[in-house]
Formats: structure tokens, C-alpha cells, sequence
């Protein structure tokens, strides 16, 4: 406790303007006089109110109208609770609804004398929208078909259901975290709700033949949680929790609300030292980490129909960038209720499954209305994507967003169209990384880019290679700053390796294992895809650049570079740039005395600038060859 003690003291010299805010009044003042704030108007709302504490609440201002976050532990919607949301979003909310990453329902466009009655109404169904937002435990998350699928373990609803009714509307504990605090429970042996990606991670484990959970902490936007070496079982994980979340309260810190999640706290004093505290506050000593069984990706990537242990089936409805209605929920609810046992499930990939339908419905399902308009998204490129609000309805945002997700992945569709295949793509509308592009096989998050005539204009920065099997693992940097409408193509390019390289129902992130990260460097990579956008895209010269299924260059940049030369200089001269080369070391044989305009002369079609550039990958003296990948992604864009 002294570690902690110490570190909370450094960490209190002042207090951040939320803290001061919290400390004029208590949320359930501002709950319980919802009435009268709807009643009074928005001119008449506070400043504080509107800030910080309706947020406790779930309700956001957006200036002329709210947001508002329902919370659905475990993505597990009755049908009842499904129908009320719909009506509330038709009657109040525009007939707009979001599914979340959080696995729950976002409401827009609630005027403010609407939000008590909407509030109202949703509690009638025993519907909370309570500490979805603030310094509060967010909604948790587990796998939508947790208590149903076959790899499904411990099912982790009932274990939910008991820390949500001790923590979420107890007023003791509205608002008296340090930072927003998220959670999620897996029983299932895949990672179906990006488990390693919260501040509080509970992992199905075994132990001495015993199931139970490791525990992983201190994730946030581009860090994934640490392994922090206990097991705990189903039983003390009520004690386990309490005590954490006491810890937390008491020593976190309250000064600069960019470095008060968990992580940091966790980063300064270490994580056996608060483990430690933990056992103290809980008084149980927990057991060291068992063997984590978390063993791929959801086994239901990238199928529509999922058999279940009852053999019944789950029919996963495809929602593009998670953007539904509530006149197809009510459609959805009505669906399910005639095929199945009439509960939907919400996935953390914006998604929702109707459950427990019987194999003898399954055409009879496929043949209904709902399932009809959403079959167009029922390909590669929808099925395991991922995209946050964007401009449209956040402050936040630098693009669109959903719209750019939806549009690219229409796109992809037509140029790679792929089956039997997996591939994860997430989009964030900015580096707050809602859509958790740091963990997607490619990731997107919104920039602003200048175009090839030197206008800003819409962009992403490109990331890949991140991980969710066993470890989540973050993705690393493709390209930075690229307009929306070059990126689709750097993206086509990967794709297109992917789809001529990849062994029988590969997944993109096995493939990249397998391919791409172990033969090849994140730069050379992000040339490989550059230089293909610029033969083919913007030269039009039709000249496919192409991996090597066995590069001889161990990922060392120099020599992947001059090896990309050579390769280059053969492609668009059709002659060889040196008789030989002894492997890809600099000793060259019999090197040809060639001048910078060399392929341009051969091949008029080339920019003399591209010729350079290949010149000077190639260059007979190594002292004077281009070293790093930058330098040429630089020098491209004048071609």
C-alpha cells in the first residue's frame, strides 16, 4: 500500500476541472430531477449538467438533441427489452439506432424534453442506460453466444447479472472512479468480444482441472492489457472485482484526466504491487494464473449461421458500421420471435444474432424480409467490420467514417471478391480509436491527408498486423496520411497477396503470420503497396508488383530495397540491372554502367522521376544506394 500511497501523492499536487465538477453535487441529485430539467429546456440546462453529470446517465449533449447509451450486459437482449428500444427510437429518436463496440444500444437525436420519458420507458422493461458514460464501469462485454456456442465454457451472463446489480445503480458508486472503467467476462475458448482489450480482463483458464479466469489489466486505446497473474474462480470473482474497483477509487489518480485510466496507475507502482493490494482489500489470497484456454478468433468470424450446443442455430445479421433502426429491430425482435426463441443477441463487432432457431427454419428464415435486405452485406469485407460515429455525430471525428467503412468495403468486394476467407477491417473516425483499429488485421483511423493537387482532404492513417487470438497484439504503422481514396488501393493490393497466397480457409491473421510479417518488413510492405498504386492506379501501366513467396532478405530494409530495385528494374525495362548478384549482398558481378533515365528510355511509359528513383535503389555503389523504405515513399509522391 505504501507504493501506491506515494504514487497517489505525486499524482495530487492539483485536481482536474471533471474532479472539481464532481464535487458540487451528487449525480442521483441531477437523476432524480429529470422531470424538471426536460421541463425547464435546454436554455435553461447547466453548464455542469450537460458536461458531466447526465453523462452518468448515458445521456450525451449534442447541442439540439441528445445522445443516449442503453446499457445490455453481454450484448443479451430479451425480446421484450428489443421491441421497447425500437419503439423509443421511432417515438423519440428519429428511427436511429447504433449498435456499439461495447456491445450496446446508442439512441440519437432525443430532444431534452423527451429524456425522462425515454428513460422512463426504458426502465419499464427493466432497461438501465446507467454509468454508460463519465467515470463510471461501462457496459460489459462477453461473447454474444456466451451460454450457447459449443467452445462456450463458463457461461458468464449470471456472473454479470450479480456485479451489475451490486455496482450499476448503487449510488455509492455512480461517478467515483478516477476515468471510465471497462470490463469484459470470457467463458469461451475463442475471443469473440476483444477480451484482452479492457482495463479489467477476466479470461477463461484452467487450473489443476479447475475452470476459472486469468486476470489481464490495464488496457486502453493502443496498449492491451498485461497478464497479471492470478486465477480466480467463479466464486470470488464478486470479491475480486469489489476489491479492485476499491483500490482503483482510492489511489488512482485525479489530476490529468489523458493519464488517469487504470494503465497508468498500473505502469508507475507496477502490477504485482497493486495485485498485491487487491488481496489485501479483498482478503483472499488468490491463486497464481492458471493456463489461459483463449486458443483463436471467434469461431464465428466470418460465418452467417453457427450451430449451437441445443442444436439450434444463431443466424447473424450483418449491420454495416453498426448503423440499424429501431423499425428493424422491431423487425428483428418479430423475426426472431417467429424462427426462434425471440432474444437477439449484439456483438462488439456491431452485429447481432437471432438465436435458437431450429435447422428446419433456417430456409424459411433466409426467405424472410429482414434477412433478405441485409443479405447484400453478407460478404468478406462486412462481416467482421468494425466503425466508430465519425463527423456525422461526433465532436471528435476528423471523417466520416461509417460511410468511408461502407463505401470501401463495396469496393474491395468488387476487386478482391474472396470466399472461405477471414479478414477483420476497423475504422476509427480519429485517434481515440472507438473502433479499435489497433487490434484489426487492417485498421483505419481518420487523419487529414493533402491530395496529389496539394488540397486537405479526407484520410487514414494505415495500420496492420494486429492480433486477437490467443494475445491481443497492436497493429504497426502501413502508411500515414493517405487520402481515403488512394488508401482503398493500398488495401487491394494486400488483399490481392492475400487471395492468391493464402492456404485453403486461412485467416487474414494466420496468413500474416505465416506470409507477410515473417518475410517482410512493416516498410517494405508499405512501399510493396505504394508502388503498386502508382503503376497501376495512378500510371495505368498494368504492371502487378509482387511478393516473393520466399524472400531471401530476412526482413533487413537495405536488402529488401535492392531487392525490390532489381526486381523493378526487370519489370519495367525487361532487362536485368546487374548480369548477377551474388544472393542479395552488395558484391555485385560484372556491374552495367546505367544512367538515372535508364528505364524511362527503355520504357517511355515511366515518369523519369520513377526511373530515378529505381536508380537510385539499385545504385552500383552501395555507399551511395538509397538506405530506408521513408525516403522513397517520400520521393513517390512527385511521380
Amino acid at each position: 500500500m505504501e507504493a501506491l500511497q506515494k504514487a497517489r501523492e505525486a499524482r495530487s499536487k492539483k485536481v482536474n476541472k471533471v474532479e472539481a465538477t464532481k464535487a458540487l453535487k451528487s449525480p442521483m441529485d441531477v437523476y432524480e430531477r429529470l422531470e424538471e430539467i426536460a421541463a425547464a429546456g435546454y436554455e435553461n440546462l447547466s453548464k455542469e449538467d450537460s458536461a458531466y453529470f447526465l453523462k452518468c446517465f448515458g445521456l450525451f449533449d449534442k447541442g439540439e438533441y441528445f445522445m443516449l447509451r442503453v446499457r445490455v450486459p453481454a450484448g443479451q437482449l430479451s425480446n421484450d427489452e428489443a421491441i421497447r428500444i425500437a419503439e423509443v427510437a421511432k417515438k423519440y429518436g428519429d428511427d436511429y439506432i447504433d449498435i456499439s463496440t461495447r456491445m450496446q444500444i446508442v439512441l440519437r437525436y432525443i430532444k431534452i424534453e423527451n429524456i425522462a420519458t425515454v428513460l422512463k420507458e426504458l426502465k419499464e422493461v427493466g432497461l438501465t442506460t446507467f454509468q454508460t458514460g463519465a467515470d463510471n464501469t461501462r457496459n460489459t462485454v462477453s461473447d454474444p453466444l456466451d451460454g450457447l456456442a459449443y467452445d462456450n465454457i463458463i457461461e458468464t451472463k449470471p456472473l454479470i447479472d450479480t456485479l451489475e446489480n451490486t455496482f450499476i445503480e448503487n449510488p455509492e458508486w455512480i461517478s467515483t472512479l478516477p476515468r471510465k472503467f471497462n470490463i469484459g467476462i470470457l467463458g469461451s475458448l475463442s475471443n469473440s468480444c476483444n477480451i484482452f482489450g479492457h482495463d479489467c480482463c477476466f479470461v477463461l483458464a484452467q487450473k489443476e482441472g479447475i475452470f476459472g479466469f486469468n486476470i489481464f489489466l490495464g488496457a486502453r486505446v493502443g496498449v492491451q492489457a498485461k497478464d497479471a497473474n492470478l486465477f480466480v474462480t467463479t466464486n470470488e470473482i464478486p470479491a475480486f472485482y469489489t476489491a479492485l474497483l476499491n483500490v482503483y477509487k482510492t489511489y488512482g489518480y485525479r489530476d490529468n484526466r489523458n493519464k488517469n485510466r487504470l494503465h497508468f496507475l498500473l505502469t508507475d507502482v507496477g502490477i504485482p504491487t497493486f495485485v498485491e493490494a487487491v488481496k489485501k482489500e479483498a482478503g483472499l489470497d488468490f491463486a497464481d494464473a492458471g493456463v489461459t484456454m483463449v486458443q483463436s478468433q471467434n469461431i464465428a468470424l466470418g460465418a452467417n449461421k453457427v450451430l449451437l450446443k441445443d442444436g439450434t442455430f444463431a443466424y447473424k445479421i450483418i449491420v454495416p458500421s453498426g448503423i440499424f433502426s429501431g423499425t428493424d429491430l422491431i423487425a428483428s425482435a418479430n423475426t426472431a420471435k417467429t424462427f426462434g426463441s425471440g432474444d437477439i443477441r449484439l456483438t462488439y463487432d456491431q452485429n447481432l444474432y437471432l438465436i435458437n432457431v431450429p435447422s428446419e427454419q433456417l430456409s424459411a428464415l433466409e426467405e424472410s424480409a429482414l434477412v433478405k435486405k441485409y443479405a447484400q452485406y453478407h460478404n468478406l469485407y462486412f462481416q467482421d467490420m468494425i466503425a466508430c460515429a465519425g463527423t456525422k455525430t461526433c465532436s471528435f471525428a476528423v471523417i466520416p467514417n461509417k460511410s468511408d467503412a461502407i463505401e470501401m468495403a463495396h469496393f474491395l468486394n468488387s476487386e478482391v471478391p474472396l470466399n472461405n476467407a477471414v479478414i477483420r477491417m476497423n475504422w476509427s473516425a480519429c485517434p481515440k480509436g472507438c473502433g479499435i483499429h489497433g487490434i484489426a488485421d487492417i485498421g483505419f483511423e481518420g487523419c487529414k491527408a493533402k491530395d496529389a493537387e496539394g488540397k486537405r482532404v479526407d484520410g487514414v492513417h494505415i495500420f496492420v498486423g494486429g492480433k486477437i487470438t490467443r494475445e491481443a497484439k497492436e497493429a504497426h504503422t502501413l502508411h500515414k496520411s493517405l487520402p481515403i481514396t488512394e488508401a482503398k488501393h493500398h488495401v487491394k493490393y494486400l488483399l490481392k497477396t492475400y487471395a492468391d497466397n493464402k492456404e485453403r480457409a486461412e485467416t487474414y491473421e494466420a496468413f500474416d503470420d505465416r506470409f507477410l510479417s515473417r518475410n517482410y518488413s512493416f516498410q517494405a510492405l508499405g512501399f510493396f503497396t505504394k508502388i503498386n498504386y502508382i503503376l497501376n492506379d495512378k500510371l495505368n501501366l498494368n504492371i502487378p508488383f509482387e511478393l516473393e513467396k520466399e524472400p531471401t532478405t530476412s526482413k533487413r530494409e537495405a536488402y529488401e530495397l535492392f531487392a525490390f530495385g532489381l526486381k523493378l528494374f526487370k519489370l519495367l525495362s525487361g532487362e536485368k540491372r546487374f548480369e548477377s548478384v551474388d544472393g542479395l549482398l552488395p558484391t555485385l558481378v560484372k556491374p552495367r554502367k546505367i544512367t538515372r533515365d535508364e528505364i524511362s528510355r527503355i520504357n517511355p511509359k515511366v515518369p523519369l522521376k520513377l526511373s530515378e528513383i529505381i536508380y537510385n535503389m539499385t545504385h552500383e555503389n552501395k555507399n551511395e544506394r538509397a538506405q530506408v523504405f521513408s525516403e522513397l515513399l517520400v520521393a513517390l509522391k512527385e511521380v
